[in-house]
């Protein structure tokens, strides 16, 4: 059944429930507030602006991730400066005209285009009081560093290895739609993505099953531009993902079901069909790094200790997913995962709650 596309979908909602959300908060939140003090009299609190935001955005989710950053920073009082992936400046600059036209006072908001030396530049300027970025873990030690010696405030999130784990009484074939948004949203380049996904050993040979169907009929489907509702997902990769995926999976071999080289056809670019790696535990080299694309590695464990314990052990800590019929079972075992977020049966993140990483 096709279903709308990620920008459909994430790029337009999204960033417009952001504004309405930090629209009402500041209307709601005094600037100043009494509070009785703890040892006698009354301490007032004040909100004021941080200042000048410095705010690097990232290509996979244009809008989306830049509304993360743009409503909250005026709603608080703060002017902020964008600069965004060179892959994604159109359509921030048919932003820039849009707020133009609202009469937005000049200033207020900047945005300018640029790599990642400019990005380096924002975030030691002097006239920049605090930074906010999006991306890889390797882009965001330089960030880190650069801030610590300046002794400026950093709002970072950075990349994902999430699991999502599959109990033994979920139902599998019922939650199709779901694993698929879960484990694959937008060609796998979402970043709290359960990529690995943990599953029972008594039903294990069942969801790598369904994963292959999903991956190898995803791969069968040749995109249009035309019609941009006419697949599940496509399969375009970036550099990184495709040679990480492209070297190391054979299919039929290394434990790959399905996937693991370019579709038919495309025979130029980044491409990499959706991949299932099985027979593969939590040591793994596609069970470690962030691949930042439509690959899976299929991870069997005992029982709810062992799901957790492989839940925890990653060197990242940004999402996750619990799957099963029982929702107090999933929130009890939701609890024991060491990540910002996590979902029972979803996860798709929600502006209400707080996000970290």
């Amino acid at each position: 059944m096709p279903i709308a596309s990620p920008a459909m979908r994430a790029e337009t909602g999204y960033p417009a429930g952001l504004l309405q959300l930090y629209g009402g908060t500041i209307r709601e939140q005094p600037v100043e507030e009494t509070r009785q003090g703890a040892f006698g009299g009354n301490a007032v609190v004040r909100r004021e602006p941080a200042g000048v935001v410095a705010a690097i955005v990232p290509w996979n989710f244009p809008q989306t991730l830049l509304f993360v950053k743009l409503a909250p920073a005026p709603a608080a009082g703060c002017s902020i400066v964008v600069t965004r992936s060179t892959e994604t400046v159109l359509d921030t600059f048919l932003l820039a005209e849009v707020l133009e036209d609202l009469g937005l006072p000049p200033g207020v908001v900047s945005i300018v285009p640029g790599g990642r030396e400019l990005g380096a530049y924002l975030v030691k300027h002097a006239g920049v009081d605090k930074v906010t970025f999006t991306g890889s873990t390797v882009a965001c030690r330089a960030i880190a560093s650069a801030c610590a010696g300046l002794l400026r405030p950093a709002t970072l999130e950075l990349g994902g290895k999430s699991a999502a784990i599959i109990l033994d009484d979920a139902d599998v074939a019922g939650s199709v739609e779901g694993l698929v948004v879960a484990t694959m949203m937008n060609n796998g380049q979402t970043c709290f993505l359960g990529t690995r996904v943990l599953a029972p050993r008594n039903r294990y040979g069942e969801v790598v099953d369904v994963l292959t169907d999903l991956a190898a009929g995803a791969s069968s489907v040749t995109r249009s531009t035309s019609a941009p509702r006419s697949a599940r997902w496509p399969a375009p990769r970036t550099a990184p993902g495709w040679r990480a995926t492209s070297r190391r999976a054979r299919p039929k071999a290394d434990g790959v079901t399905t996937g693991g080289g370019r579709p038919n056809g495309r025979d130029v670019g980044w491409v990499v069909e959706p991949t299932i790696f099985a027979e593969v535990d939590n040591s793994a080299t596609t069970s470690r790094e962030e691949i930042f694309g439509p690959v899976l590695s299929v991870i069997p464990y005992s029982d709810e200790a062992d799901a957790v314990a492989i839940a925890n052990d990653s060197d990242f800590g940004l999402g996750g997913t619990v799957w099963t019929t029982d929702p107090d079972r999933g929130m009890a075992v939701a609890r024991r995962v060491e990540t910002a977020t996590i979902g029972v049966n979803t996860c798709l993140p929600d502006p209400e709650r707080p996000s970290a990483g």
